[in-house]
């Protein structure tokens, strides 16, 4: 008995001996690769496209000087890099740690430029934003291709993406750098202020309240007046056999 109580014992001891150590491989991996530096890290996701130092090939642009906040929006929305150099442009999950994300912009934001260039990752104050007229800026402004709901939409030989899963960075990023054939709108367009309450409105859309009735899924305003008609109609057309009848 105490020869199999023994075994048994040993047997556990084994298993959870080798299972830390299959655990800790796998970590140990990561930890390596995370430990990467910064410029190899580059060279091996980026560079094929945009060039050592950032200056662009055959198969990319070049990305010297175009500032923190474009670099931070393409990486921290997964669209670059990019699994080939001819692959759609769309939104990805993130490739790249919060730490490893702050290390590339700053290495791209250097190239050439002396850490200048373009526009700077905004830092606002969404919370004390005017909610009405960013709303109204968005209407203006952003509704035409990204639909009223932030829903997106298709549009000549381009497509405007939906809007739900950005953050509030994300949306500053994109408003002021203007990537692919979005127009950038600058501080004399959108001041800070202003551009607050446009994220916050963006925001605002993920949930919004429907005051006075069903939302009708948000799809806009022809539905609704669709709906109007039909159910007014609908109602016409039963009050007028109803009447027939009682006469």
């Amino acid at each position: 008995m105490r020869a199999v109580v023994a075994l048994v014992f040993t047997a556990v001891a084994v298993t959870i001996l080798l299972g830390g150590t299959s655990t800790a491989q796998p970590a140990a991996q990561s930890a390596a690769v995370e430990r990467l530096p910064t410029p190899t890290v580059y060279l091996r996701d980026c560079g094929v496209c945009h060039g050592a130092e950032g200056r662009g090939t055959d198969s990319g642009p070049s990305i010297a000087g175009v500032g923190r906040a474009l670099v931070d929006y393409e990486i921290s929305t997964g669209r670059m890099p990019i699994p080939q150099p001819d692959s759609k442009i769309v939104r990805r999950p993130a490739r790249y740690s919060a730490t490893e994300t702050r290390a590339l912009v700053d290495y791209v934001a250097a190239f050439g430029t002396g850490g200048s260039g373009g526009p700077d990752i905004p830092r606002l104050d969404v919370g004390g934003a005017d909610l009405a007229a960013g709303g109204e800026q968005y209407r203006l402004q952003c509704a035409a291709c990204h639909a009223w709901a932030g829903d997106g939409g298709a549009l000549a030989h381009r497509e405007a993406p939906g809007l739900h899963r950005a953050s509030a960075t994300q949306i500053a990023e994109a408003i002021r750098t203007g990537p692919g054939t979005m127009p950038a709108f600058g501080a004399a367009a959108l001041d800070d202020e202003q551009l607050a309450g446009v994220v916050r409105y963006v925001r605002y859309l993920n949930r919004p309240r429907d005051r006075g009735g069903f939302g009708l899924w948000h799809l806009g305003p022809v539905p609704e007046g669709a709906v109007a008609w039909l159910v007014g109609l609908a109602l016409l057309i039963l009050a007028t056999r109803w009447i027939g009848e009682k006469s």
